[in-house]
């Protein structure tokens, strides 16, 4: 999770100046949500949030 947080301030709140709190959050959220879809994590199996998800469901219906 830290590693996440330090991704997250270097690559995007150290970059951006933001009007307003709002602006901040609704930034910060579409960038999560981008992280989430294409984010490779060592903790995964090198996978993405996403694609972890679906691969557990898969071998759930697949494995009884």
């Amino acid at each position: 999770m830290e590693s996440f947080f330090a991704t997250l301030k270097c690559e995007r709140v150290h970059h951006q100046i933001y009007q307003t709190r709002q602006d901040a959050r609704t930034d910060l959220f579409y960038y999560i949500e981008a992280y989430n879809r294409r984010g490779l994590h060592s903790a995964l199996g090198y996978l993405s949030p996403e694609a972890f998800e679906q691969a557990y469901y898969w071998r759930r219906r697949v494995m009884p």
